[in-house]
């Protein structure tokens, strides 16, 4: 299973945001043992690294935990293609609007995201972290 990681549940665990850490950790146990392909995009990269180093206050920290980030997803690209179509995606949110047509031109099964509301006109089903994590397990 191919799965696109949405920021919020990456910034969940990352900065222990209660009450949604718990399933995101588990998410990056998950990752960690390798049971389903798990990836961020590059433009996420960037708002995970704004995210976690403005929560840490620390720059060698928020390094660090990307590095780490790393070699646990892997990390998709954001081509102008997908930007474009974007613009006239039935997806209201320009940001998720991205990230949709990342998911569909990659492949993904499924967005594993808190808001699920924001990609109901999405190719690519939304799914919430803990249903994912049912998923898996079954």
């Amino acid at each position: 299973m191919r799965v696109l990681i949405d920021t919020n549940v990456i910034v969940d665990a990352l900065t222990s945001r209660e009450p949604w850490n718990k399933s995101a950790e588990q998410i990056f146990l998950m990752a960690a043992h390798k049971s389903a392909d798990m990836y961020i995009s590059a433009s996420m990269a960037t708002d995970i690294y704004y995210l976690v180093r403005k929560y840490c206050h620390d720059t060698e920290l928020a390094m660090q935990t990307m590095e780490k980030l790393y070699n646990l997803f892997g990390i998709l690209d954001v081509t102008k293609k997908d930007c474009i179509q974007a613009l006239t995606s039935s997806v209201h949110d320009y940001e998720d609007a991205v990230v949709c047509e990342v998911a569909k031109r990659s492949g993904m099964h499924y967005i594993v995201t808190r808001n699920t509301k924001d990609y109901v006109n999405s190719y690519v089903k939304a799914i919430l972290p803990d249903e994912f994590i049912e998923r898996i397990s079954d």
